[in-house]
Parts: C-alpha cells; structure tokens; sequence
C-alpha cells in the first residue's frame, strides 16, 4: 500500500488535467487569496508551467522577454492541458503574470473560439502603510463579488472564517512537514510535492498529518537551501538531489515561503494583512529583508551550501544574492549564483565548485 508521502506525491506528479466534480478556478501567482475560493465552494488550483516542451504559443502573444514560467502557463492554457478550468485568478506577484493576464483577457474578446476562462486580476500591493491596505480591502471586496457571481454562492462571515481556519491549519502543517528536511526525513522534491499537490484543503492536511505521523526513511547528502527564482516544478530539485545534495529548504512561493505567514484572526481584515504582509520575495521586499530572511532560514535548516538560482529573464534575484552572501558568511556558510538558466535546468557545474 501506498505511504502517505507517496500519495501526496502522485497526486503532485499528476495535478494536471484537473479531474473535480465541483467548480475550479485556476490561480496564477502567490497573490490569489485561496480562502476567498474556498468558501466559494470551489478548489483553487495553482497553474505551474512544464518545462522542456515547446512555448511558441505563448510567446506568439507575450513575447520571448519573460520569464519561461510565465510563457509554458500560457501555452497551456491554450492547449487545454490544465483540464477544467471554469474561471481564471490572476494575481499581480510580478510582471510575467500580470502579462499573462491582459493577454488572456484580450484573447477572450478577440478569440472566443480559443475557449479561454473568463478571468479577473487580483491587485495586492505590499507596502507597510494603512493606505495599501485600504486598497487591499477594496480589491478583496471586489473580489468577493466576482466569486459570488461566479459560483452563486453567498460569502458569508462563517464560510470566509472555517476557510481560513482550514487553510492556516495547512500551512501550520506544511511548516510541520517542510521541517522534517531538518533531519533529513523528507527530500526537497518530496517537500514541494507536499506543498503544490493539488487536492481539496481538508483532504489535502489529513494527508499531511499522516505524513507527520509516518516514519520516512533518512536520507544522505550534502544540504541544499534554494534562494532566487521560484519553482513550480520538481526538475531542479531533481538535479541537485541526484548530484548528491538535499534540498533542506528555499524561501521560495512554492515551497516554505507559502507556510510563511498565517491569517490568524479569521476576519477577511486579517485575510486582507495576510497577503499584504507576505513575503519577503525577490520581486517586492528590500535587499536587506531577503538577505536576512535568508540567513535566518538556512541556519534553520543546518544548510551546508545556498543556491541562488536564477532562470533566464527573471531579473529581481540577483540584485539580492551580494547582500545574501554576506550574511550567509557571518554564519559560515558559502553560497553560489547560478544566473540565466533555463526554465527547469541547472548548470551543475556552477554549483558544485570545489
């Protein structure tokens, strides 16, 4: 019989096409408030790319300056292959989505044919100020109307508030689970399929709590903590683990940075903080945030050696990896920069130095 781990990494390894019985929205970007869509009744489902296969589509409308990631989501949603997709979030994380959403959008008027979902951009900005989160509060409020309109379920005080008891009680869980790679229990590609499975939440954290309550074998290598760009794909992970190192953890937003903040008060006030204090991530918080962030994490985790990888047309991340070294060095700890990769590709030889 399959262990709990293993299930959660099939469910990972086959997330798309979407196979619900219920209503799915699909998400893009970390931005996309997963409670609102829950007590909607529907399952969110975040889009990740496939890398290796051929994004001439997707460049047709966005170009070949960004980021891969953003160029394979797009060729898949006009390939069908995410399944069922009734309606279409898009949250403004950075410029690659916000690409992505004007241009399906605009295909949806100019190309009904295409059968793109209809979509509505989710705008959360992140300063530290009560007038962002005055604005954070209006798009939320829009956005509660959307779903309500989607789906034709009321958003009640009661659904948005077990919503975000269901989905903090997931990333209390997913922080319990990541942290297993302390000791070397859980392996980076495990740990993303731990935290991307696509799954209703529930069902998703009964899994988890097995795993917790699981033996899993220990594993050997040298440990790995990811910095730089995000991923929403095991290949990298893959790479690093089958050269002999083990990814113990990344602050990436589909790994531990997604564990990284709860809601709390389960009001949609404290939903609308929780996003708008998310972070830190390459895109929107100060070089001397990330840097200490980073620090802070890899100690944690006992890492041996940081990676900040960066894919081709991903810009944000090495302005942040001189401030990173440095106070990974007060820690003793070396770390690398592995610029302009390609998307779900490392060069090996840049990490593994001496």
């Amino acid at each position: 019989m399959d262990t709990p781990l293993e299930r959660l990494v099939d469910h990972y390894e086959r997330r798309y096409p979407v196979e619900a019985g219920g209503f799915v929205i699909g998400c893009v970007g970390q931005d996309v408030p997963v409670e609102l869509v829950t007590a909607a009744g529907a399952l969110p489902v975040r889009l990740a790319g496939r890398p290796g296969t051929d994004v001439a589509a997707g460049e047709t409308y966005l170009g070949r300056g960004v980021d891969p990631a953003t160029l394979s989501v797009l060729t898949r949603l006009l390939a069908g292959e995410y399944g069922r997709l009734d309606r279409l979030l898009v949250s403004r994380d950075c410029e690659g989505s916000l690409r992505l959403f004007y241009a399906v959008r605009e295909l949806r008027r100019l190309e009904p044919g295409l059968g793109l979902p209809e979509t509505h951009l989710v705008d959360v900005l992140h300063l530290p100020h009560w007038t962002t989160t005055r604005y954070v509060r209006g798009r939320f409020a829009e956005l509660v109307a959307v779903l309500e309109r989607w789906t034709g379920t009321r958003l009640t005080e009661q659904r948005i508030a077990s919503a975000i008891a269901l989905h903090d009680e997931r990333r209390e869980l997913w922080r319990a689970v990541s942290a297993m790679r302390r000791d070397l229990r859980l392996t980076g590609v495990q740990a993303l399929a731990a935290f991307g499975a696509v799954l209703p939440v529930a069902e998703h954290n009964r899994l988890l709590r097995q795993v917790l309550e699981s033996d899993p074998d220990v594993h050997a290598g040298r440990r790995v903590f990811l910095t730089g760009s995000s991923h929403d794909n095991p290949d990298v992970y893959r790479s690093l683990e089958g050269a002999g190192g083990v990814v113990v953890g990344e602050d990436h937003d589909w790994g531990d940075l997604l564990a990284a903040r709860l809601v709390g008060e389960p009001t949609l006030a404290a939903l609308v903080e929780r996003y708008q204090y998310n972070g830190p991530t390459a895109a929107r918080a100060s070089i001397a945030a990330r840097a200490a962030h980073t620090a802070r994490a890899a100690v944690d985790r006992g890492a041996e050696l940081v990676v900040s990888y960066v894919r081709r047309n991903d810009d944000a991340p090495p302005w942040d990896f001189p401030a990173q070294r440095e106070a990974l060095r007060r820690h003793g700890i070396p770390a690398v920069l592995v610029d302009r990769q390609e998307y779900g590709s490392i060069d090996l030889a840049e990490v593994f130095v001496g």
